[in-house]
């Protein structure tokens, strides 16, 4: 579009921060299609609504909400939340929203990807999704910010960066043929670097299993600080994540990040596996063009999957016995944070969890 930059974010000196660094707000969209959200999306409404409540107790936050659910959502949210009206096709602001960089200069701008519903007409979640496509730049004219096209299909949640030169990925996704078939690694990982300014790309075989986007790192890996790594972990060797798990653990202990430090990796045990039940899946509208989501099928239910805001560490539990451990787990990594825990099966029925339903926009200025 012509509105675009015309040099990359590494041209112009901009980068993408760390997650856990300071935020001047975050970007949710609200959800309300009965093919994705179970009984026409009122139990995730109560959900979306409950993170949004959480994340405005620490930063500004702002929801995007079609014309026919604006009211309704408008009511159903704090007054501290920002309710605009933005057209999308589902609400994963992660995935189709901008990705921020930043530069020296504390100057903010955003990374407009290529998106296709986590595989396009080949094994996408829905079709169409050309709303989605025009979410990052309408996002990007809110906050009256410049705006990077990037020509690469690429979703958020594919993505986590230590803010000093590192990112995370995993090759079962950002090497699938549904997204850029006619890239090879090498072509994607420049890409990589001259949009998110990143020196150093840090490729995981794999996400964990029953991930619709064939394994996003944001429920796998993500950066608690630069050289430290929270990775989700299956003791049972004889589940899929056992394998999954253990080949990411081995190829973190083999690389070093962009400043040449080995990785300190902290396991976060997975829950118990998860599975839809036949209730939830009867609770669905079947359409043609969506994923088909029967009974029975796995959650990719993950702790990995939560969200730093300002000052507390946005948590989704799964109603199981070591929910307690784990929150207790990331109390002691995360400290001088609050841990707000938010049971969240009706994000996971959706396909993916708070991180996936959330988006950081960076504090205008460099932090600590």
């Amino acid at each position: 579009m012509s509105d675009a930059l015309a040099r990359t974010p590494r041209e112009a000196g901009f980068a993408m921060p760390g997650e856990f660094e300071r935020h001047a707000g975050t970007w949710m969209l609200w959800p309300e299609r009965s093919d994705t959200w179970r009984d026409g999306a009122k139990p995730a409404q109560r959900s979306f609504a409950r993170v949004a409540a959480a994340i405005a107790e620490c930063e500004p936050v702002t929801m995007g909400v079609s014309r026919a659910q604006f009211r309704h959502a408008r009511a159903s949210l704090p007054d501290s939340v920002r309710v605009v009206e933005m057209s999308a096709d589902d609400a994963w602001m992660r995935d189709c929203g901008p990705t921020f960089v930043r530069d020296d200069r504390g100057r903010v701008r955003g990374v407009d990807w290529q998106f296709n519903a986590w595989g396009g007409l080949q094994c996408g979640a829905y079709f169409p999704w050309d709303q989605d496509e025009l979410v990052a730049r309408k996002v990007l004219e809110i906050e009256r910010l410049p705006r990077y096209e990037a020509p690469l299909i690429l979703e958020g949640g594919s993505i986590h960066s230590d803010g000093q030169g590192t990112l995370l990925t995993t090759e079962s996704c950002l090497l699938h043929p549904s997204r850029n078939p006619s890239l090879n690694r090498s072509q994607i990982e420049t890409q990589l670097r001259d949009f998110t300014g990143a020196e150093r790309v840090v490729w995981l075989p794999a996400g964990i299993d029953a991930d619709e986007t064939q394994g996003h790192v944001d429920n796998l890996a993500c950066f608690l600080a630069p050289g430290v790594v929270a990775l989700a972990w299956e003791e049972d060797e004889e589940d899929a994540n056992g394998a999954i798990t253990r080949a990411a653990a081995e190829a973190l202990s083999r690389e070093r990040d962009a400043r040449g430090r080995p990785f300190t990796v902290h396991k976060i045990l997975l829950p118990p596996p998860q599975f839809r039940t036949e209730q939830e899946a009867l609770g669905l509208d079947r359409v043609q063009r969506a994923l088909p989501r029967p009974a029975g099928l796995r959650l990719a239910a993950s702790y990995i999957n939560f969200y730093f805001a300002n000052d507390a560490c946005i948590v989704p539990t799964f109603d199981v016995a070591q929910d307690t451990t784990v929150l207790a787990q990331l109390a002691d990594l995360c400290r001088g944070r609050r841990i707000v825990a938010i049971p969240s099966r009706e994000i996971l029925l959706g396909g993916g969890n708070i991180h996936c339903i959330t988006q950081q926009q960076p504090l205008a200025s460099p932090s600590p």
